[in-house]
């Protein structure tokens, strides 16, 4: 009996060899609470989404404290971390990879523009392939945002911690004026603010090169029709209609949030983030009653706060949003200016095709009358050579006054229909 069990204990440390791993890529040092944190998550995330290598994608994940790692995992570890729903994830997906999306959940917030797929938290954001190209520069200035903020809050807290504690309701209100403070904006409104950004500046540098193409050939267009120069504007013509709609597409989903204050009232993660620790907080487990008028007291305080704070981080979600709103117009109008350009050559080069098309109708005209007076001398020279008995052949020098009498007839006949249709100005002035 003994021998079995060894034999099947080796056999399940060889099949535990063979479990492939997951790398993970740290920006923070060892032996911290952050790393002991991404190091339950990568167990996670060996344990659901390295069996099967098809569905694991690339993540990196900030966390609020400027540190990050890269994973590489199965989407049941995703929904697992952030508590969203599958029908979020998808929306990251290939299926609606060039759609725009904001959307605002309980404890997160999924953002869907251009190139940048993120789940953002209220201590988190996870950046769904961020070793793209056009996502590193998200990721820098991300990481960048997120270390300066790091700093100014350490330095506060410094100073914070050598005065007195105060109550539970107005640690709640100090710790909200102290994070409008310093920072200037919640933590998910940092990372929508730089994501709108990176995409704004990213949909514009299109535009500016757009333009730059794009004038020069319409122009060359206009001075030279050919094949090669229409295939080109064909080819412009594509890439403004694709970016227009890239561009109206973030325009259409901002503008939709701005129309409902309720939406972006959900997206003030770290208000309700907040919220929950004051309840658990003033609601202990072994809470006497002699202590439930302060508390209620507290709660009641804490709730007034957020009343009145609540229109002013609405306006600040709002003017940021239409910060961005105005930009993209912008670029749409950009846009718009360029498409209207097109049409102005296009305008352009169908005027000159019709005036060369006229100019073809006309000379049609003026050889039809020509052909028309050479075709009634030639009736006239073919009525007479046939072969019929005539006492005109007899006489002397008829032939040449008759040809010439046809020819003069033809030429004053063709003479009076080219003045007929200059006077009905059917040949132009």
């Amino acid at each position: 009996m003994g021998k079995r069990t060894s034999k099947k204990s080796s056999s399940l440390l060889s099949r535990s060899s063979r479990t492939p791993k997951r790398t993970l890529i740290r920006s923070h040092p060892p032996h911290s609470p952050i790393r002991d944190r991404g190091d339950r998550v990568g167990d996670a995330a060996s344990s659901f989404g390295c069996k099967k290598k098809g569905n694991c994608r690339m993540w990196m994940r900030f966390f609020k404290d400027g540190h990050s790692e890269v994973l590489q995992c199965h989407k049941n570890v995703i929904l697992n971390c952030v508590c969203v729903l599958p029908r979020d994830l998808r929306i990251l997906g290939p299926v609606f990879s060039r759609s725009s999306n904001i959307l605002a959940r309980d404890k997160a917030i999924i953002i869907n523009l251009e190139f940048i797929k993120a789940i953002v938290t209220a201590e988190e954001v996870l950046i769904l392939d961020p070793l793209c190209q056009e996502v590193l520069s998200f990721v820098d200035q991300l990481k960048r945002a997120l270390c300066k903020s790091q700093v100014r809050i350490d330095d506060h807290n410094s100073h914070v911690d050598q005065e007195m504690h105060p109550s539970v309701g107005q640690a709640f209100a100090h710790c909200e004026i102290v994070e409008c403070e310093q920072r200037g904006l919640p933590f998910e409104f940092q990372v929508l603010e730089m994501a709108m950004e990176v995409v704004c500046t990213f949909l514009d540098s299109n535009v500016a090169d757009l333009e730059r193409d794009a004038y020069p050939l319409l122009d060359e267009l206009v001075n030279n029709v050919n094949r090669k120069n229409l295939e080109l504007v064909r080819n412009l013509k594509g890439k403004v209609t694709h970016l227009f709609a890239r561009v109206q597409k973030v325009k259409n989903e901002i503008e939709h949030l701005l129309d409902d204050d309720n939406d972006m009232a959900q997206f003030y993660l770290t208000r309700k983030h907040h919220l929950n620790q004051q309840n658990e907080t003033m609601a202990p487990a072994g809470t006497s009653n002699s202590i439930l008028p302060i508390v209620g007291s507290d709660i009641h305080q804490s709730e007034s706060i957020i009343g009145n704070k609540y229109n002013s981080d609405v306006e600040d979600l709002e003017m940021l949003l239409e910060a961005f709103f105005v930009s993209l117009d912008g670029t749409r109008n950009k846009i718009l200016w360029v498409r209207e350009y097109i049409d102005d050559a296009e305008d352009y080069v169908n005027i000159q095709l019709d005036n060369h098309r006229n100019e073809l109708i006309q000379l049609q005209v003026i050889l039809s009358i020509a052909m028309f007076s050479i075709a009634l001398a030639t009736m006239l020279a073919g009525a007479f050579s046939m072969n019929i008995p005539c006492p005109l052949y007899d006489v002397p020098h008829l032939f040449a006054g008759f040809v010439c009498g046809i020819s003069m007839a033809s030429f004053l006949l063709g003479s009076i229909f080219l003045g007929y249709a200059k006077w009905k100005k059917l040949l132009g002035q």
